[in-house]
């Protein structure tokens, strides 16, 4: 990888996971809450027949602190948390679903946290169950669930199996001793290897393993012997994450000095022996920072270009409506966003007194549709196509100029109203993302909001 385009590009930018993005939402005050549902129900009313929806419920607790983590989290270790927590999220679902004009189909299904895996095997069967009697299901269904290795017992395995889950997500990070170290996660390769086994065998189909690359003390060393051993436990699906340092907004990550992390290259280097390795294990790249094996859905759904991409990550789902429940959820109904307090505490308030948890969110413009698409098309196919008509809406003259030099790099090729990332260029998708972010380069922050995008 040349050094002198990593310098070049490794600037902060956003990952995209919506446009535009949280930070550049109008409806920060005062957010119009008759208006967000009127666009949930519009969503639902044209798609759920169709695609369904997906749901995400954020369950924040963690009995321990990773320091490397940038997610809503609450520490502790008493469990008499649970329940209550639970019973409110049911309470918010019931209330997406009184205005619903009928059950909702889920197509996707997803635990996110925090640590889904915290909560016991009765709570999780009293939550699921709880969704389930308001929602229907389908041969499409696909239900998973993030999970910490030390935490995911064969009771919640098989709990969670025998209520339509067939995917797991288990966090990894790294193997390395000193590594773990610093960053404060702890679990071994056996203890992995269990998990694994016993997902296998109660019926489990996908299994991923969450992976991190430029995380403090990493070297060259450690990820060879990481991706070594994450290969011999065969998961069906990898997240290479690249590490965000983002200090100014996890306090945690000042409790290690920047000078442990890898320089710029050092960072670029160890993802591209992570993918080398990954590669020569029939494993393919999946849009940024994803691999699946060849015979996976969801290598398949890029050969296909169905491949789509959500606030869960990448999906073989498509679904234009997203609602999250749970402290500091965001849900998307394709044409806005709302994001939930984050607050346990101010979470509890809203929701006892029956009101949707909603704080802030953003009601995209015309403008913001198109510019999503486009940036959704790079995430997921490394290509984006525009018509004429849009030359002046999305005000592509600039955005040619933007990406003028990128093409002058050897990132991306345009071909008359084509743009085509180069397999270069595929590492800074997001650098080149950044070229049609009109709200960006429209008001530029004032203080540093994203992490580096290499």
């Amino acid at each position: 990888m040349n050094k002198a385009l990593i310098r070049k590009y490794n600037v902060p930018g956003p990952r995209y996971t919506s446009y535009p993005t949280v930070p550049y939402w109008e409806e920060t005050h005062g957010f119009d809450m008759n208006k967000w549902k009127s666009n949930v129900i519009d969503t639902f009313s044209a798609t759920n027949s169709t695609e369904g929806i997906s749901l995400y419920i954020h369950l924040p607790y963690c009995e321990h602190l990773c320091h490397y983590c940038g997610c809503n989290k609450k520490i502790t270790t008493q469990h008499a948390v649970e329940q209550p927590y639970i019973e409110r999220v049911l309470k918010e679902w019931q209330l997406y679903c009184d205005f619903l004009p009928e059950k909702p189909i889920l197509r996707e299904l997803h635990l996110g946290g925090g640590t889904p895996t915290f909560f016991s095997a009765q709570n999780l069967k009293l939550l699921i169950e709880g969704i389930l009697e308001n929602s229907l299901t389908n041969s499409k269904s696909e239900f998973s669930f993030e999970a910490h290795p030390a935490s995911t017992t064969s009771e919640k395995l098989e709990t969670l199996f025998k209520l339509g889950f067939k995917r797991l997500s288990l966090g990894v990070q790294d193997f390395n001793p000193e590594v773990q170290r610093v960053i404060n996660r702890y679990q071994s390769v056996e203890e992995v290897a269990t998990v694994v086994q016993n997902a296998r065998t109660i019926g489990y189909t996908s299994i991923n393993f969450d992976l991190i690359f430029g995380l403090p003390k990493q070297t060259i060393e450690s990820i060879e012997n990481t991706i070594t051993e994450t290969i011999d436990l065969k998961p069906d699906r990898i997240a290479y994450y690249s590490y965000a340092h983002v200090p100014w907004v996890s306090k945690a990550q000042r409790l290690y000095s920047e000078k442990d992390l890898p320089t710029d290259s050092e960072k670029r280097a160890l993802y591209e022996l992570g993918k080398q390795l990954l590669e020569e294990a029939d494993f393919v790249e999946i849009g940024m920072d994803h691999f699946a094996l060849k015979t996976d859905d969801l290598s398949k759904s890029v050969q296909s270009k169905k491949l789509h991409r959500n606030f869960m990550g990448y999906t073989t789902a498509h679904t234009e409506l997203m609602i999250g429940i749970g402290v500091s959820s965001i849900s998307d109904s394709w044409t806005a966003f709302a994001q939930n307090v984050k607050t346990i505490k101010e979470y509890e308030r809203l929701i006892d007194n029956s009101e949707l948890p909603v704080f802030k969110g953003h009601f995209l413009s015309k403008t913001d549709l198109h510019i999503r698409r486009h940036i959704l098309n790079l995430m997921c196919h490394f290509e984006t196509e525009w018509c004429t008509t849009e030359y002046e809406l999305l005000k592509m003259n600039v955005i040619m100029d933007r990406l003028a030099e990128m093409e002058s790099d050897g990132l991306c090729s345009i071909l008359g109203n084509k743009l085509i990332v180069t397999e270069m260029g595929q590492k800074f998708v997001r650098n080149i993302c950044m070229a049609f972010d009109l709200r960006l380069h429209q008001k530029q922050p004032n203080q540093q909001l994203f992490s580096g995008t290499i």
